[in-house]
């Protein structure tokens, strides 16, 4: 259970994994703050040129959002080619999202990774 008493499955062992996964390069955060409080964001992990986002949260309306916009213009600048969402939702999908085929997905991967060594700059 989280701080609020719900539900998670961001239990310790997951914690510690992308504590791990960040010091070494590969999981990466964008984060949303008001007054010092952390008030939304989202996590995931990049390898070679793909994103794949893990979660998003939201305190503070539309704060996740925020969080995306940021994202997805520093991936572009950053030669970045795509964003695995894992899920379709309409949120995702208001922001231009689209479902793809297994075979097409991994035909990305395969185009788009060519190194796991981290690459993002922090």
């Amino acid at each position: 259970r989280d701080e609020r008493g719900e539900e998670t499955w961001i239990v310790p062992e997951m914690i510690d994994a992308y504590t791990n996964l960040h010091k070494t390069g590969y999981a990466h955060s964008v984060e949303c703050w008001n007054d010092g409080r952390l008030v939304g964001g989202l996590y995931g992990i990049a390898l070679g040129k793909v994103f794949f986002g893990e979660s998003m949260f939201s305190i503070v309306p539309n704060s996740s959002k925020f969080a995306l916009l940021y994202l997805v213009d520093f991936l572009k600048n950053n030669g970045y080619h795509l964003i695995d969402c894992q899920m379709t939702t309409q949120h995702l999908l208001s922001f231009g999202a689209r479902e793809i085929s297994g075979k097409d997905f991994q035909n990305l991967l395969d185009l788009h990774i060519k190194s796991i060594t981290p690459e993002m700059a922090p």
